[in-house]
C-alpha cells in the first residue's frame, strides 16, 4: 500500500499586490485505492493544492510537507514526481503543437518506466484504452489537445491516466465542461484505473454530479485555504442541498 501524506501545508503565490497566502495549514492523507473528494467555493485553494503537489513553480511552499511513501515530494523535480507515481489531470490541459498523441504517450511512458514499452503490447494497450474511452482511432495522430473539444481534452487526460499507471491521481475539476455522456465515460475511465492499478484518487470538484459516478469514501470541504470539515459521502449530499454559505460565514 502507498500513502500520500500532506502535513500542515502553507503555500503562497506572488501577485501584483504582493505575496498572498493561499493554503493555510492543510492536512490530508490518502492511501492506495481510496477516493477523496475535495469540494469548496471558488478561491478556496483547491487548485493550488493540486498544482503544489505536482510541483508548479508559481507556488511557494512556506512550511509543511508532502511525502509519498515517506519520501519528500517537495525535494523532487516535476518529472521526478511523475516517476514516483504522481499524476495531475489539469482543469485546462494545454495544447502541444507538432506533437502527436501517439508520440506524446509513448515518450511519457518511456520516461516514467525508464524503458521503451514493447511496441506490439503498447499498441494493443493504447487501442484498448481508446476504445474504452470511445475515442476514434484517428485521434492518436492528432496533435496533443490542438483543436480538441473540452470533452476530448478530458478523455485524453484519462487516457494518460490509464496508460501511465500512477500511484495517485489528482483530478482538478475533471468534470468541468463535460456533458452527461462524456462525464460518464471519463468517470468510467477513472474507476477502471482505480480497480486495475490500486489507484488513489484526489478528486477536486465544485459539484456532486461527478460523485454519482466516482464514489468517494472521504469528502473534505475547503474554505479559505484549509479543510473546514471532513466526512463521508453524506457530506457531499449536504453540500448539494445547503451550499457553502455557512462555512463562508464562519470564515
Amino acid at each position: 500500500m502507498s500513502t500520500l501524506k500532506i502535513t500542515d501545508l502553507h503555500v503562497s503565490v506572488e501577485t501584483e499586490q504582493g505575496t498572498k497566502q493561499i493554503l493555510r495549514g492543510v492536512n490530508l492523507e490518502i492511501n492506495s485505492a481510496e477516493t477523496h473528494a475535495i469540494m469548496g467555493p471558488n478561491g478556496s485553494g483547491k487548485s493550488t493544492l493540486a498544482y503544489t503537489i505536482a510541483g508548479h513553480p508559481k507556488y511557494t511552499v512556506d512550511s509543511g510537507s508532502i511525502t509519498l511513501d515517506g519520501e519528500d515530494v517537495l525535494e523532487m523535480s516535476v518529472d521526478e514526481r511523475a516517476k514516483a507515481g504522481l499524476f495531475l489531470a489539469m482543469q485546462y490541459p494545454v495544447e502541444i503543437p507538432g506533437v502527436t498523441v501517439t508520440n506524446f504517450l509513448r515518450t511519457a511512458k518511456t520516461a516514467i518506466d525508464g524503458e521503451t514499452p514493447a511496441l506490439r503490447t503498447w499498441i494493443k494497450d493504447v487501442r484498448e484504452a481508446m476504445a474504452n474511452l470511445r475515442m476514434d482511432a484517428s485521434f492518436s495522430e492528432r496533435n496533443v489537445n490542438e483543436g480538441f473539444s473540452g470533452g476530448e481534452k478530458k478523455r485524453h487526460e484519462i487516457l494518460q491516466l490509464e496508460l501511465l499507471k500512477p500511484k495517485f491521481a489528482v483530478l482538478d475539476e475533471t468534470d468541468s465542461g463535460l456533458d452527461v455522456d462524456a462525464l460518464k465515460i471519463v468517470s468510467e475511465g477513472v474507476n477502471r484505473a482505480k480497480e486495475n492499478n490500486n489507484l488513489g484518487v484526489l478528486l477536486i470538484t465544485h459539484y456532486t454530479r461527478i460523485l454519482r459516478y466516482i464514489k468517494p469514501q472521504f469528502v473534505h470541504v475547503f474554505v479559505n485555504g484549509k479543510v473546514a470539515e471532513e466526512g463521508g459521502p453524506e457530506l457531499a449530499e449536504r453540500l448539494e442541498n445547503e451550499g457553502y454559505d455557512r462555512y463562508l460565514e464562519i470564515a
